[in-house]
């Protein structure tokens, strides 16, 4: 199979394994600057272009959007997919994972599991946003943030009021959520692939940190998780339209409760964690999976 990768920075191990698995099982894959591409939207022939060339042949693409760059990837993959490149995660279910907002309605029309949650868009409100979520503390989320950058723990109802009224001041939305204070600073980060949980491992936030961000200095270990956790994980990415995801998920007195579905993973911790070879049934479930044009976003646009 010849498969394109949708990537900034083909230095990062998630991006290094993904190829590297492919290898190994006898594919090609070329990692494609996403700000380099070109899309060509002419009538009945939709074509990407990467350094002023023309794109074809490929079976498969694995999108690896950044967050800070998502609607143009997300233009990138949906010309890919009405090209009729099978996506290993398709361009709608992307957008819906990373609008934290309308993520969360979805889960909860599903009836998943989720901390309380309250969004508004006058200042005004702030008393009500927070009283609607159980009153402080609460944990107040930036939509756009990502890697537990724009995550602010509020423990005072004051407090929580000065931080809302400052972000709305800065024209930023945001979301306001209760805090779990029983999970302990630790989440479950669960690996979904192709609808099975295929690794889980435990986060835990560094010492004075609620957030438990790998990237924040948090560390990573091999946990057991319960077939709550793991049907709430699987259905989560089902609801998404995932077939590749992050879901992590917090230890709640009322049970798990979802607080982010990610749809670009990272493979390096969870890796390490469980000594699993996640890239590798990636690339296994993109062999079982892959036909062209077997994408529904072909001709829809």
């Amino acid at each position: 199979m010849k498969i394109a990768m949708l990537a900034r920075n083909p230095r990062l191990y998630s991006h290094k394994r993904l190829v590297e698995a492919a290898e190994l099982r006898g594919h090609s894959m070329d990692i494609l600057n996403t700000l380099r591409c070109t899309v060509n939207i002419a009538s009945h022939r939709p074509t990407v272009a990467y350094n002023g060339e023309t794109l074809s042949g490929y079976d498969a693409v694995i999108p690896r959007i950044g967050a800070s760059i998502t609607p143009y990837g997300l233009a990138v993959l949906r010309q890919f997919e009405m090209g009729g490149v099978w996506p290993l995660n398709e361009s709608v279910a992307i957008g819906r994972s990373r609008d934290k907002l309308r993520s969360m309605q979805i889960l909860a029309k599903h009836g998943l599991g989720l901390p309380l949650t309250a969004f508004a868009h006058d200042p005004k409100q702030s008393a009500e946003v927070i009283k609607a979520v159980g009153g402080a503390p609460v944990v107040i989320k930036l939509l756009e943030g990502t890697q537990g950058i724009g995550v602010v723990l509020a423990e005072t109802e004051k407090s929580a009021i000065s931080v809302i009224e400052a972000f709305r001041g800065a024209n930023v939305n945001i979301l306001v959520q209760e805090f779990i204070k029983e999970a302990g600073g630790a989440d479950i980060r669960c690996l979904v692939v192709g609808g099975k949980v295929v690794a889980s491992m435990k986060r835990q936030g560094a010492e004075g940190d609620f957030r438990s961000n790998l990237h924040r200095g948090g560390t990573a270990a091999l946990i057991k998780i319960t077939p709550e956790e793991r049907s709430t994980a699987v259905r989560a990415a089902k609801h998404m339209g995932l077939n590749v995801c992050g879901v992590d998920l917090l230890r709640s007195n009322h049970g798990p409760v979802i607080m982010e579905v990610n749809s670009s993973p990272g493979l390096e911790g969870i890796e390490a964690a469980t000594g699993k070879d996640i890239a590798g049934q990636i690339i296994e479930f993109i062999e079982a999976n892959a036909k062209a044009g077997k994408t529904k976003t072909k001709g829809k646009g």
